[in-house]
């Protein structure tokens, strides 16, 4: 990848609140070997090969937001460790932060194929990871998942930690399912050096499952935390949503991401790019560019007119809410296929 090719255009992407984009998430696939009840239905239908950018569109597009100010990269999916191919890309990006065009290129996975990827990661320049993780009961984790891949995604994180990978657990709290485990799974995750977030579900994507029922508030989980234990507020951000409290009685961070109790657009800096080329503004709306068919008809000189008018459209927040009136999920697609 050479950020020194095609018509160079050094000016900063920055929306018309203000806020400058550096931070891009591209979801490398739709597929994932996991099928989470909040995320996507048993039956998920993945989209046709065909409609996916291959992994040279990819490095085309995601060259053109290096250029443009991007220090960021965070590959997701689906399980963007399922991609065929994907090693390569994550060595060219790497590339870049060894050269120090990029700050950073990080990912977020299930973990499941971490084990055979970990080292390759690490020598790619690959500092920290977030797994995502919602129990350590092997019955839980099968009905969550569907899947008996409690093992692997262990495995995973130690094969990862034993490179040097930084691991930060994401863990989706739901009502009358991993609630009473949070307090042992955050006291785990300190114990093993591993800081941890805790994320509100989301309301995205007809998943065939109610949201209402499995939501849980962070702010309740909080308060019953702090009966147990000190959480002192950290100013640290890391260029996500979450916000970050130091427990005193372990030593370790914890996060809480609140799209539902806390809006946490003010500052936001990310836009994400979807495996079919969808550039989408925010998690929440609707608002998008094709930059798919951008590249494939007009080629990648006139990408660059494309961004401007995308960051342009990029809204001031989401309007995410979960009640028994709106069962309807805030936007139609699902996680899996915009990008976690």
């Amino acid at each position: 990848m050479s950020v020194e090719s095609g018509a160079r255009d050094n000016r900063p992407l920055i929306d018309r609140f203000g806020r400058e984009i550096t931070y891009l998430r591209v979801s490398v696939t739709d597929r994932c070997d996991l099928r989470c009840n909040y995320c996507m239905p048993e039956k998920m239908r993945f989209l046709p090969r065909a409609d996916l950018l291959t992994l040279e569109e990819l490095e085309q597009l995601v060259t053109a937001f290096i250029l443009r100010g991007v220090r960021k990269i965070r590959l997701t999916g689906g399980e963007p460790l399922v991609r065929k191919g994907i090693d390569t890309l994550i060595d060219r990006l790497g590339e870049q932060v060894a050269s120090g065009v990029l700050e950073e290129i990080t990912l977020t996975t299930n973990g499941t194929q971490l084990a055979r990827h970990a080292r390759r990661l690490a020598r790619a320049g690959v500092k920290r990871i977030n797994v995502s993780l919602d129990t350590l009961n092997p019955r839980k984790f099968h009905e969550i998942t569907r899947r008996d891949a409690l093992a692997d995604v262990l495995r995973g994180i130690n094969a990862a930690q034993a490179e040097g990978i930084r691991i930060k657990l994401n863990t989706v709290a739901l009502k009358d399912i991993n609630e009473d485990e949070l307090p042992a799974m955050i006291a785990w995750a300190h114990a093993q050096g591993h800081d941890m977030t805790l994320i509100e579900i989301m309301p995205m994507g007809d998943v065939g499952a109610d949201r209402y029922d499995q939501y849980l508030p962070l702010s309740e989980v909080r308060a019953g935390l702090e009966e147990n234990w000190t959480l002192k507020p950290l100013m640290m951000r890391t260029g996500g949503p979450a916000r970050y409290v130091e427990i005193e009685e372990t030593g370790g961070k914890l996060g809480f991401i609140t799209p539902l109790t806390h809006n946490f657009c003010d500052g936001c800096n990310r836009v994400r790019l979807t495996c079919t080329g969808q550039l989408y503004m925010c998690l929440g709306q609707e608002d998008r560019m094709d930059l798919r068919a951008v590249l494939r008809d007009q080629g990648s000189v006139a990408i660059n007119a494309a961004l401007d008018r995308a960051i342009l459209q990029k809204p001031k927040g989401h309007d995410f809410a979960i009640d028994r009136q709106a069962q309807k999920p805030a936007v139609l697609r699902t996680m899996s296929l915009t990008g976690g």
